[in-house]
């Protein structure tokens, strides 16, 4: 259904729209510097976690639920984990007086390293894993920015350039929005809290959901 599709969509929108509301002073590399301005980026990057989780956590599940039960599924949770973490980490913790570039910086390869693993993962995942149905120009586009954004994040880490940081940031977000293409075919999400009884004398927790071709 359409409705699960606006998610990596409005994740897309939300992280380049929000962060390069701030980038008033891009060539300096001050965006969100001072209060109440670094406040506000650094809870524009905070929602962006959560939403960066919730797809990680659906997708996974979608691979799943089709079937899949390769390793490549499980790491892409974790490392689409670990770049949300770091996502979180680098708007909290921006350069100041107090505090180096170098932090600042660790927490930026920590949100696009494994970010960048993931994406490749998924690029992976989806010649592997159902659905396949838009395979045929899903693959080429994530292909082609997945490159983009190991350019663009190689040219940052080398210079520290920040419009090189935001470009990656731009093309890092797209590649969310382009699971939009494979949500499309989530008919529901839910969340179970505890099996019934007859299943299982256990309470686990898991994710599920209901995904059909169209």
């Amino acid at each position: 259904m359409w409705k699960f599709a606006i998610l990596p969509v409005f994740l897309a929108v939300f992280g380049i729209g929000g962060i390069w509301t701030f980038c008033v002073k891009i060539k300096k590399n001050e965006c969100a510097g001072h209060p109440p301005q670094s406040c506000l980026f650094a809870q524009t990057c905070n929602i962006l976690s959560v939403l960066i989780t919730c797809v990680v956590v659906i997708r996974f599940q979608q691979a799943k639920d089709f079937g899949y039960e390769g390793r490549a599924n499980v790491a892409g949770l974790w490392m689409g984990s670990i770049s949300a973490v770091g996502l979180s980490l680098t708007s909290n913790i921006q350069v100041t007086a107090s505090v180096s570039l170098e932090i600042h910086c660790f927490g930026a390869v920590v949100a696009f390293v494994p970010g960048l693993a993931y994406f490749w993962v998924q690029m992976y995942l989806t010649y592997k894993a159902q659905p396949s149905v838009d395979r045929p120009w899903v693959g080429p586009i994530r292909f082609i920015l997945c490159v983009l954004c190991m350019c663009f994040f190689n040219l940052w880490y080398e210079s520290a350039g920040a419009t090189s940081e935001w470009l990656a940031v731009v093309v890092f977000f797209l590649l969310f929005g382009l699971f939009a293409a494979e949500f499309r075919h989530v008919d529901y999400c839910r969340l179970t809290v505890q099996r019934p009884a007859l299943e299982s004398d256990c309470c686990a927790g898991s994710v599920e959901t209901n995904s059909c071709a169209i």
